[in-house]
C-alpha cells in the first residue's frame, strides 16, 4: 500500500503563518475533503503535495516513494492554449495514457489524411505499441470518461473553448492519468447535475487516493471517508463523511469550551491569590507563581472559524420590486427568453439553475439592468435597492487596502436593531483580524477577495439581491452563515446555481433552464425536481420498449400459421445470432481501437440489438404456446 507522509510542514507569507508543522498520512482509497475558511491555505497545501511549492526551510516535509504519481486539477486550471484537446486530455505521466496519446493522435491524422503513407505506417505503429502494451483498456476508460463529460471535438484548439469546457477538459486529463493521489480544487463547477451525480461515483470507486476541496456540501458527504480541517495554522482530522464531521467537530467544539470554562475558572483563583499577596516566596510559593503566568498565556485558546455574523439592515421594500412581461432576448443565433413573463416579490426565493450557456446569468443581468430585452417590458419597483453579486468581483485596486475599499461605500452601517456599527467591527466579523484591516487587496487570496467583495455588496443595505453562483468561491462556514442571512432576509432573493446543498436551503421556488429559451418552473427542492426528473426518463424508456413489443389479439387458436410454423423453426437460431451479436458488439467495446465516438455508436448498437432481441423472445414464448 502506498502511502504519502506529511511531517511538521510549516509554510508562512509575509506575517501570516498558514501552517504551522502539520503532520498527516494519505493513505491508499482514502477520500480526503479539505475544508477551512478562505485564506487558511487549502489551495497552498493542494500545491504543496502536488509539488509546485514548497515549505518553509530546506527541510524536507513531504514524503513518498520514488513511483508515486499526483495528479492537481486547479481551480483556474492551466493548460496550453495552443494545445489541442486531444493533447491536453492525454497530457498524464501514466505510461499506458503516452501510449494512447500516440494512438488516439494517429487515428485523428488518418481520418484527416488517410491516403498520406507515411500517417497510415504511423497509424500501424501506434496500434501494434497498444496491443504490445495491452492499453485497449485505458483507451476504452479513457473514451467512457471523454463522454460523460461531454467532450467531443478532440481536435480543437484550446483557447477556442469556455472557461468551463477547460475544466472539464482538466478533470478529464487528471481522470485518465489514473495517478496514486488526485488532487482536486472545486471539479463540480460547471459540471450539471447529471455528470456530478457519474463524478461521484466514478471517486467512490477510484483505486488511489483522493484530496478535495469543494463547495458542493451533497458531494463531499456522498464522496469523502475523511475531513481535513484548516483552521488557524493547524490540521485537525476527522474520520467519516460530511455529516460524522460535523458532530465529531461540534463535540470537538463542546470539550474546548469546557476545558477553557475550567481554566478560566482557576485563573479566577490564581487570581486572587496573586492580588492577596505571599508574605514569604517559599520555593513552592514561586512555582505557584510560574503556573499563574501559564494560566495567563493559555487562556482564550478556544477559536473558531464559523463565528461569522451578518447583522446589516436593508432598506423597506415596496410591493412592486421586479417584473418582465412579455420578454424576448436573443444573442446571435440563440434564443434566451421569448414571451417571457416573470413576477419577483417582496419575500420572493428563487433558484435559477439548468444548462450551461442557457442564459442563466444573461437573466440576472437583465434583472438588473446591464442588459436591455430585445422586445417586451421590465418594470423595477421604486423602493428597489439592488446588489449583484456577480461570477467576477469589480474590479479592485490590488494597492487599496481593506478597511478604505469598504469606507468607499460607507464609514458605518445600520444593524437590523436600529444601532450603528462600523466596517472596521464588519470586517472582524467577517473573519478579518484587526490587525489585517491594513493590508492590500492584491495580498488576498482569491477566496478572501470573494468574502470582501459580498461584505462591500451588503454594506450598501441592499433590499434585493442577485446572487450569480456565490458556492463557486465562497467557504463552507461563511455559505453556512450566508444561508442563515438569507433565510431572515426580509427582501427578494434570486440565485443563479448548481449547487443542489445551497438551492435546497435557500430557494423555494425554481426556474429550469433547459436551452433554447425553453423555461420551466417548479416549486419545491431541486433534490424533488431530480428526482421526479430522473423518473420521467425512467418512463420514458418503459413506453420506449413497450411500443416494440408485439400484443397479439386475444382470440382462440388452435395451431400455428404456416408462416408462422416458418417462423417457429427459424426463431432460435436468431436468438443466438442476436445473443452472439450482443457478445461481439460487448467485446469489440472493451478491445476496439477507433475514437470515442465509435464507442457511443457501439453502446448504441448494443442497445437496438438487445431490443431485437426482447423482441425476439416475446415472439418465441408466443409461438411455444401453439408449437407441436
Amino acid at each position: 500500500m502506498k502511502e504519502l507522509k506529511v511531517i511538521d510542514l510549516s509554510k508562512t507569507y509575509g506575517t501570516k503563518d498558514i501552517f504551522n508543522q502539520i503532520s498527516f498520512i494519505i493513505r491508499t482509497n482514502d477520500r480526503i475533503g479539505l475544508i477551512g475558511v478562505n485564506g487558511t491555505g487549502k489551495t497552498s497545501l493542494l500545491s504543496i503535495l502536488s509539488g509546485r511549492e514548497k515549505g518553509d526551510g530546506d527541510r524536507q516535509a513531504v514524503f513518498y516513494p520514488k513511483d508515486y504519481r499526483v495528479a492537481y486539477l486547479e481551480q483556474d486550471n492551466i493548460i496550453g492554449e495552443d494545445l489541442t484537446v486531444l493533447e491536453a486530455v492525454f497530457q498524464g505521466e501514466n505510461e499506458q495514457v503516452k501510449i494512447v496519446r500516440r494512438y488516439e493522435k494517429a487515428l485523428l491524422e488518418l481520418q484527416l489524411s488517410g491516403d498520406d503513407p507515411a500517417i497510415q505506417k504511423e497509424f500501424e505503429r501506434a496500434q501494434e505499441a497498444m496491443t504490445e502494451h495491452d492499453a485497449w483498456l485505458t483507451d476504452t476508460n479513457a473514451k467512457i470518461i471523454l463522454q460523460r463529460l461531454g467532450i467531443q471535438e478532440l481536435d480543437k484548439k484550446m483557447k477556442e473553448l469556455s472557461g468551463g469546457q477547460k475544466k472539464r477538459v482538466g478533470l478529464a486529463q487528471v481522470l485518465i492519468d489514473e495517478p496514486d493521489l488526485l488532487l482536486l480544487d472545486e471539479p463540480t463547477n460547471h459540471l450539471d447535475y447529471q455528470t456530478i451525480e457519474w463524478l461521484e461515483g466514478y471517486l467512490k470507486q477510484y483505486r488511489g487516493s483522493l484530496v478535495m476541496v469543494t463547495h458542493d456540501r451533497y458531494f463531499l458527504d456522498r464522496v469523502s471517508n475523511r475531513i481535513f480541517e484548516l483552521a488557524f495554522g493547524q490540521l485537525h482530522e476527522y474520520k467519516g463523511n460530511y455529516e460524522e464531521y460535523l458532530i465529531a467537530r461540534s463535540e470537538r467544539e463542546r470539550v474546548e469550551e469546557d476545558q477553557e470554562g475550567k481554566r478560566k475558572q482557576l485563573f479566577k483563583q490564581e487570581l486572587a491569590w496573586m492580588r492577596a499577596g505571599a508574605k514569604a516566596r517559599t520555593t513552592k510559593q514561586q512555582a505557584r507563581i510560574g503556573r499563574f503566568e501559564e494560566l495567563k498565556e493559555n487562556l482564550h485558546q478556544v477559536k473558531r472559524t464559523g463565528d461569522i455574523e451578518i447583522d446589516i439592515a436593508s432598506q423597506r421594500l415596496g410591493k412592486q420590486v421586479l417584473e418582465i412581461k412579455n420578454g424576448d432576448f436573443t444573442i446571435g443565433q440563440q434564443a434566451i427568453l421569448t414571451n417571457f413573463d416573470l413576477l419577483i416579490q417582496a419575500n420572493e426565493r428563487l433558484g435559477i439553475t439548468g444548462e450551461n450557456g442557457a442564459g442563466k446569468s444573461t437573466l440576472l443581468n437583465i434583472l438588473a439592468q446591464r442588459l436591455p430585452l430585445d422586445h417586451g417590458t421590465l418594470i423595477v419597483g421604486e423602493t428597489v435597492r439592488l446588489a449583484y453579486y456577480t461570477q467576477q468581483n469589480e474590479e479592485m485596486n490590488p494597492e487599496t487596502r481593506m478597511i478604505a475599499y469598504l469606507q468607499e461605500a460607507a464609514e458605518a452601517v445600520s444593524r437590523k436593531d436600529g444601532s450603528q456599527i462600523s466596517v472596521a467591527e464588519l470586517l472582524e466579523r467577517f473573519l478579518f483580524p484587526r490587525h489585517s484591516h491594513g493590508t492590500k487587496i492584491g495580498k488576498l487570496s482569491g477566496g478572501e477577495k470573494r468574502r470582501l467583495y459580498l461584505l462591500k455588496l451588503l454594506v450598501g443595505q441592499p433590499n434585493v439581491l442577485l446572487l450569480d453562483e456565490p458556492t463557486n468561491d465562497l467557504d463552507i462556514d461563511t455559505l453556512t452563515i450566508l444561508e442563515d442571512y438569507l433565510h431572515s432576509f426580509p427582501g427578494a432573493v434570486i440565485t443563479v446555481s448548481h449547487d443542489r446543498y445551497f438551492l435546497d436551503k435557500v430557494a423555494e421556488k425554481l426556474l429550469i433552464f433547459e436551452g433554447n429559451a425553453q423555461i420551466r418552473s417548479y416549486y419545491g427542492s431541486i433534490n424533488d425536481y431530480l428526482r421526479e426528473s430522473s423518473s420521467e426518463e425512467q418512463l420514458k424508456m418503459i413506453a420506449k420498449k413497450e411500443t416494440i413489443q408485439i400484443v397479439e389479439p386475444k382470440k382462440e387458436k388452435q395451431k400455428l400459421s404456416y408462416m408462422e410454423q416458418k417462423e417457429w423453426e427459424t426463431i432460435e437460431d436468431d436468438i443466438a445470432g442476436l445473443e452472439a451479436k450482443i457478445e461481439t458488439l460487448t467485446e469489440e467495446m472493451n478491445h476496439q481501437g477507433s475514437n470515442f465516438t465509435e464507442l457511443q455508436k457501439i453502446q448504441t448498437t448494443i442497445s437496438e440489438v438487445e431490443a431485437q432481441l426482447e423482441e425476439k423472445m416475446n415472439r418465441w414464448e408466443y409461438l411455444s404456446e401453439w408449437a407441436d
